[in-house]
């Protein structure tokens, strides 16, 4: 099926049963029927049944029914962008309405890079939703800009907030400011109080995430900038392992101002770096008209944007 005539299908179906191509993506995002059934609270075999009218429907099947799960057919797959189109289109039009009553029953859904979720993620997401609290928010962190990119452009979110650069022109970004890193050091370190110069940070066992993450291709900029690569002692996928991990002594980390006060917190040494290292952040959308509740999160986040 092409993706034009999926399209075209999913906004025939979308003005019959906007239900059937929700249901149809939480079987998709779930990744079977019986996950899929107990998240929106109806019953498997009316999730089944529901799955089976739309397929009727489309006159093709959607899912090949397995053993042990269910897997996406060609038809399938070609249907998942457009039918988050029609229920984007749709959720825009009711929080058309919504404007008028401080954005009530308002959907936002919002990708956020897992160091950028914790840090500085909140201190928007707070006052946003003090402000509007009508607005259910629906946030995914990817480990990468990448798997954020393609989240933009299927339609699982709307907005996310990512490192500068490196950004398709289809996509639209909007400046957030800078976020400054520090060095973080084991409880106990001696070190002169002077900043840390990426001779030294060179020497020190780190510990980073793998190459592709946005911290790590920091780092490794940074260092190679002044001709040196990183020593590493752990190199790890959980970013939230991280700061236990320099407490407990494995090695040093450069991590975001906010986080380097937790740790201090906790006993850690911490030292500004010089020259001084911070990434520029953006949140991006794809140049498409944003749903209100979209619109007055980037009014908040990004003022004058």
């Amino acid at each position: 099926m092409s993706s034009e005539r999926a399209e075209a299908i999913a906004y025939r179906t979308g003005a019959l049963d906007v239900r059937r191509l929700s249901l149809f993506l939480a079987v998709v995002d779930r990744g079977g029927f019986s996950r899929a059934a107990q998240a929106v609270h109806i019953s498997q075999p009316a999730l089944s049944q529901a799955i089976a009218e739309l397929e009727a429907d489309l006159a093709c099947l959607l899912f090949h029914r397995l053993p042990r799960g269910v897997s996406l057919t060609e038809a399938g797959r070609a249907l998942i962008g457009p039918a988050r189109s029609v229920l984007r289109a749709v959720d825009s039009a009711r929080q058309v309405t919504s404007e008028i009553s401080g954005l009530a029953r308002a959907r936002l859904d919002l990708s956020a890079l897992r160091t950028l979720a914790s840090d500085p993620l909140p201190d928007v997401l707070g006052p946003f939703l003090r402000r509007h609290p009508g607005v259910q928010v629906r946030l995914v962190s990817p480990d990468n800009p990448a798997e954020l990119l393609d989240q933009l452009r299927s339609g699982e979110a709307e907005l996310g907030l990512t490192v500068a650069g490196n950004l398709p022109t289809a996509m639209v970004a909007v400046p957030m400011g800078a976020q400054a890193m520090q060095a973080v050091f084991p409880p106990g370190t001696q070190r002169p109080a002077a900043p840390v110069r990426p001779a030294e940070l060179a020497r020190l066992p780190l510990i980073l995430t793998p190459p592709g993450t946005s911290g790590r291709d920091l780092v490794d900029t940074w260092l190679a900038d002044k001709g040196y690569e990183p020593t590493v002692a752990v190199e790890t996928t959980q970013r939230e392992a991280v700061l236990p991990l320099v407490l407990a002594g494995a090695g040093a980390a450069l991590l975001p101002a906010a986080s380097a006060r937790l740790a201090q917190a906790a006993g850690a040494l911490v030292a500004d770096v010089e020259p001084l290292v911070e990434r520029q952040l953006v949140i991006a959308h794809r140049s498409a008209p944003l749903t209100s509740a979209a619109t007055a999160f980037l009014a908040l986040a990004a003022p004058g944007s």
